[in-house]
Formats: structure tokens, sequence, C-alpha cells
């Protein structure tokens, strides 16, 4: 495996959030979503003042790096919904770099922030037809805590696992 590198990523990265999601988000939903619904969630959630919102929101970014070249993202926030957990909003890489540890490398900087931050677990949602994804999670010890469909505007939902790590103390 070559050295993966994580950087934080601020509103002058956007663009290259955008770029990893237009690339990541064909191969990992084109069989589960329409194209109307996959259009319409990335202007939702990748939109310029989406992300600038999302930033300004708390939402912490990180961009992942195998040499130089930018293979993936994280997007998180710490104390989620006034808990001690710390919920992982978005995790993509992009297909070429898949495979290679560059999500193992960025649950492990998530769990170093987490504990710092006095975090209790990890959590997230995935889509419940994603099972790459849903694999990848179960390897790395999250466990299915409950099911939720989320309406999304324009009559397209969000149908998900929602996935929890407890991180042990100390």
């Amino acid at each position: 495996m070559n050295k993966i590198r994580l950087s934080p990523a601020g509103p002058l990265q956007i663009p290259l959030v955008q770029e990893i999601a237009r690339k990541t988000w064909p191969s990992t939903f084109g069989a589960i979503l329409s194209r109307e619904q996959l259009a319409y969630m990335m202007e939702r959630m990748y939109s310029n003042a989406s992300l600038t919102q999302q930033m300004a929101a708390g939402h912490r970014f990180l961009l992942a790096y195998e040499r130089e070249t930018a293979c993936g993202f994280t997007s998180f926030e710490v104390n989620y919904q006034q808990t001690t957990n710390l919920k992982i909003h978005k995790l993509y890489i992009l297909p070429e770099a898949q495979g290679k540890g560059v999500g193992k490398r960025i649950l492990e900087k998530l769990e170093r922030i987490a504990r710092e931050e006095s975090q209790n677990a990890l959590e997230l949602n995935v889509n419940k037809y994603n099972q790459l994804a849903i694999d990848f999670y179960f390897r790395r010890g999250f466990v299915t805590v409950k099911e939720e469909v989320i309406p999304i505007g324009e009559g397209f939902v969000m149908d998900d696992f929602c996935l929890k790590k407890a991180l042990p103390a100390g």
C-alpha cells in the first residue's frame, strides 16, 4: 500500500470534493438510484452553496491523497445532535483507489479524532443496497443499530441502515 496522507479541507478545496463525488457517485449508486435521484442528490449535497453551508455548520472535511493525487474524502461532525458520537456524513473513495487501504486509513483517523474529542462512538448511515460499503463497515467493527427511510424532497428518499461502532474508553 502506498502512503496515504489525510489533509483538512476547507472552502478552497470544494472543487476537489465535488470532482471526487462526481467520479464516485455513478459507480457507487448507479445501480441503486435512478439518474434523476442521483442528479438531485448531487446538487443538494455537493453544490458550492451546500458544501459551504455544511462547513459553516461544523462539518469537518478531510481529503485523502495517494502520493499527490486526491483519491477520497470524508466529512464528519463531533457531538452529533448533542451526543458524544462522531457522525460520519460522507466517505467516498475513487473507484480506482478502492481496495488500497484508503477507507481503512480514513476510519483510523476518524477514530483517533473521536478519542481526542471524547466521543464514545462513530456512527453513519449507509444505503441498504450498497453491499460493498456495508461489508467494509462491518469488517471495521460497525454494527447495524436501526433502519430508516429519510425523505429528501422531490419524492425521493434515502433508504438506509444506521451503523455504529462503540469506542472503548482509554
